[in-house]
């Protein structure tokens, strides 16, 4: 069992989501850095669909009951145990008593640690994923929470031999569709030309972008329409956002276009005030 001390500002358990669902409204949620944490798990012998945490800027701090291996990727979090530094992106044990600390990263937005055996709560729809838009899966973890461990993995723990450190200006590819027509030639242009930047009110439901309004050539709400994760949606505002993992199943705002799903993960990682650039794209995914 893992004793949870500290959480810093959200810390949720994550697996590669449940895809699948969107018929009946559910969202496929999972590690916005599916990568990272596939790597993770990777290196402590888990299957890449195994569930670990995902924690915003650091602040975690954790207790084991027992040996644990763990691994940490994505947004470069120093790691501590015992207040002494461990390699980051570097399988390490953590004793009995002793305690593993995320500090805060110097760039990227959400960490992920991976351990060995993965984090052995009850699955919701085939994943032990939260989606913090639906409430299903585990709550957002808080101080005193006990994490049960599964069974240790049949393959042995391994090191990365390559290890992506995210951060940075983002550049993105979108596909335009479906409902492109409904933007002005200018609005086109903004939307490949302009320096975006990531607002504040951004979360795993979608990252918001602050720039240059877009005009739309009809402003009203339309017939609600099916939402995907990395479609742009423009709302009155004018202001685009880019739907993340714990996206709405449908909405009413024009859908214009759709950036690739490998660019995800990058998007999923930039901070508010960070650079976001569109490259636009007229032929479908």
């Amino acid at each position: 069992m893992i004793h949870v001390v500290a959480t810093g500002p959200q810390a949720l358990i994550e697996d590669l989501g449940r895809p699948g669902h969107l018929a009946i409204g559910v969202a496929p949620s999972g590690a916005i850095d599916a990568p990272s944490l596939r790597l993770a798990n990777r290196v402590v012998g888990n299957p890449e669909d195994a569930a670990g945490l995902e924690v915003v800027l650091g602040g975690l701090v954790l207790q084991a009951d027992s040996p644990i291996v763990v691994m940490v990727a994505g947004a470069p979090a120093p790691v501590t145990i015992d207040r002494r530094a461990v390699p980051f992106g570097e399988p390490v044990t953590v004793a009995p008593g002793s305690r593993l600390a995320l500090g805060r990263p110097p760039a990227a937005l959400r960490s992920y640690v991976a351990i060995r055996g993965g984090i052995d709560v009850p699955a919701v729809l085939g994943s032990r994923s939260t989606d913090t838009s639906s409430g299903l899966g585990p709550t957002p973890l808080q101080a005193g929470d006990q994490l049960p461990v599964g069974p240790a993995p049949d393959q042995p723990v391994t090191h990365a031999d390559h290890l992506p450190v995210p951060g940075g200006p983002v550049q993105v590819v979108a596909h335009l569709g479906p409902r492109d027509d409904l933007l002005t030639n200018e609005a086109k242009d903004q939307l490949a030309q302009s320096v975006w930047r990531v607002s504040s009110h951004t979360d795993r439901i979608g990252v918001r972008l602050e720039g240059p309004p877009l005009d739309l050539t009809h402003t009203g709400e339309l017939p609600s329409s099916p939402i995907i994760a990395g479609a742009i949606q423009v709302p009155p505002s004018g202001q685009p956002i880019i739907f993340l993992n714990d996206h709405p199943t449908t909405g009413g705002y024009p859908i214009v276009a759709c950036i690739r799903t490998e660019d995800l993960a990058h998007l999923g990682q930039a901070r508010p005030g960070d650079v976001v650039r569109i490259s636009l794209r007229d032929n479908p995914i």
